[in-house]
């Protein structure tokens, strides 16, 4: 029920096989025929669409070999080209561009951030590694000491890897918000604790959560002020970060939860940042966050009997379902629906005793629908 308002295996692969190859197509000079007539002089060579294209040099989609620098990418020099980090150490490396994929190989002891990624970040054979990486997919082999800020769409992956911590995504920079748009990445699927061990070892644990009071900055230092980055203004501050701040996967601190929905509208995304930030101020906890396209089907088997006035709202676009978390959240969120969103469509848990089977009916549903 719910109450409405409307407004190892060890696999090793040669570094000839890990890095990507550009192919570069060769200008081919094409000359016409000399004319019938007195006139003997060539005619001006054909030009082709592809003669005039940029030719790409693989240099600038890599950073490799170096040790104790300070390298990277500043906004638009990859504008979504995948890109190869590899034998890096004691480096500080910041990427703050979107690009396809991203796979670092061979580093050691190396602080990064990693702007969106539309595919896969990969990590292998990388040893004390501290890292803020945003992507699709999320994946380490043979890797040892990682700590995360993780903003991940999809369920993250480790194998033969040990001694991995896992926070969740905090950072900003101005132009972050277009390159998460870019990337085909939305802030609010974040699954940064949600990790599967491909490879487990019984009575061992290779991955843990990093502490609730974990500092980005204290880990993953700011570009340095004699660096190409300082110009970069970036924060970690969890009140800026684009990506939501979630609990995750730890203990919550209460039994009684809340789910609030904000259904497709033009200032969808600014409302449930308002949501969150009206809660988190009365003391409310957000656990998770989903954005997801719903059929009428699933508004049925979600919500119940309170379906038949939401139907027509799921056509307009995907929604964005909230999980807060406290004693009294229940009726703090309805008041605040009433107070602050009158004029917006929404579903909030109608009272606390089914208000977890709200919450666990929408995220079930959702991690199905992604594949979760």
């Amino acid at each position: 029920m719910g109450c409405f308002f409307s407004k190892k295996s060890k696999r090793k692969s040669s570094k000839q096989e890990r890095t990507p190859t550009t192919t570069t197509v060769e200008t081919t000079t094409t000359s016409n025929a000399v004319p019938l007539g007195n006139n003997t002089d060539e005619a001006a060579p054909k030009q082709y669409s592809w003669d005039k294209r940029d030719k790409v040099d693989p240099k600038d989609y890599m950073l490799t070999g170096l040790k104790g620098v300070t390298a990277g990418r500043l906004p638009g020099k990859l504008n979504g080209q995948q890109f190869v980090i590899q034998e890096c150490e004691n480096c500080d490396i910041f990427v703050f561009d979107h690009s396809a994929t991203i796979t670092i190989d061979d580093c050691i002891n190396c602080r990064m951030v990693l702007g969106p990624v539309k595919g896969s970040v990969f990590f292998r054979d990388c040893k004390d590694i501290k890292c803020v990486v945003a992507c699709q997919q999320f994946r380490t082999r043979d890797c040892k000491k990682m700590e995360v800020f993780l903003c991940c769409a999809t369920q993250p992956i480790i194998e033969s890897s040990t001694g991995m911590k896992f926070g969740c995504f905090q950072y900003y920079y101005p132009e972050l918000a277009f390159h998460f748009k870019d990337a085909g990445l939305s802030i609010f699927n974040n699954n940064w604790s949600n990790i599967h061990d491909f490879t487990p070892v019984s009575g061992e644990t290779n991955w843990s959560l990093l502490p609730e009071s974990a500092a980005v900055l204290d880990s993953v230092p700011s570009p340095d002020s004699e660096s190409e980055f300082k110009s970069v203004r970036i924060s970690a501050d969890t009140a800026r970060s684009i990506v939501p701040l979630t609990k995750g996967g730890r203990r919550k601190d209460s039994e009684e939860s809340c789910l609030f929905v904000f259904f497709a509208g033009e200032y969808t995304t600014a409302n449930a940042r308002k949501m969150i930030d009206e809660a988190t101020a009365k003391g409310f906890v957000l656990i998770q966050t989903k954005e997801v396209s719903m059929r009428p089907e699933d508004v049925k088997r979600v919500f119940q009997n309170n379906a038949e006035d939401l139907v027509e709202w799921i056509m307009k676009g995907p929604v964005i379902a909230l999980e807060l978390n406290g004693d009294g959240v229940v009726e703090a969120c309805k008041n605040i629906a009433s107070e602050v969103f009158s004029g917006t469509k929404v579903f909030v848990s109608d009272n606390k005793n089914t208000s977890c089977q709200d919450v666990d009916s929408f995220f079930n549903f959702a991690d199905m629908q992604m594949g979760l």
